[in-house]
């Protein structure tokens, strides 16, 4: 199979055409047209023909909990690295663990690890306990520096009766101008998907980095803060 090649994928997955609560929460950027199964495909659509992939995104995370810090250094986040089959627009899926297949006529709204930036980002603004913070490339000045790895995006088929989609994100935390690392720390999250379809997945995608989100906020606020405090005192 070429790398232009579609991979095979579950039987009887489809995008779900309801308009669910859960969806809500999620920004579909195309009309999903039928997979037709997700039955096993390899072939290559010829360009101008066929319906075009459908584009996901997942939401940036809201709720915090109350004691959070507030604090006034600054942080940049690095993009995330990851192995090349997760550094990818294609959302993956494994039905072993030694393979890594993905979703037909279906991707993320950009490669993963660049989504899973820029949600981060989303979701320390949405704190609104942090004076600042951004990407490298703003030129911002970093006091800390957040530096990731995606290690898990996909949905599990393997493990257990229905799929599950497994998010599992480590990171950490470079004081500046040191470069000394001050604390380092995994999160991952894994959510049973209520129904075999492609909307249900995603929606249970959004779940799982949601939590994985909000502990990472959490952790490098706090840790942040103690090593800021030690600094200065």
């Amino acid at each position: 199979m070429s790398d232009h090649s579609h991979s095979s994928v579950p039987s009887g997955t489809q995008p779900d055409e309801s308009h669910s609560g859960q969806r809500r929460r999620l920004l579909k950027l195309t009309v999903a047209a039928p997979l037709a199964g997700l039955a096993a495909a390899c072939a290559q659509l010829v360009p101008g023909q066929g319906p075009p992939p459908a584009l996901y995104r997942l939401s940036p995370k809201s709720t915090f909990r109350a004691d959070l810090p507030v604090v006034d250094w600054q942080l940049v986040l690095e993009p995330p690295i990851a192995a090349a089959s997760l550094n990818s627009t294609r959302i993956g899926l494994q039905r072993n663990p030694m393979s890594m297949e993905y979703y037909a006529r279906s991707n993320w709204s950009d490669r993963a690890p660049l989504m899973v930036q820029t949600l981060m980002i989303e979701s320390f603004e949405n704190s609104r306990r942090i004076v600042a913070v951004g990407r490298e490339a703003i030129g911002l000045r970093a006091d800390f520096v957040l530096k990731t790895e995606l290690r898990e995006f996909q949905t599990i088929y393997f493990d257990a009766e229905r799929p599950k989609t497994l998010v599992t994100l480590n990171a950490k935390l470079v004081e500046m101008p040191q470069r000394s690392i001050i604390g380092s720390q995994s999160f991952s999250h894994a959510t049973e998907v209520t129904a075999d379809r492609l909307d249900n997945i995603i929606a249970a995608f959004d779940l799982s980095l949601g939590k994985v989100l909000r502990r990472l906020v959490e952790w490098t606020l706090s840790t942040g803060q103690e090593a800021w405090r030690a600094r200065r005192g």
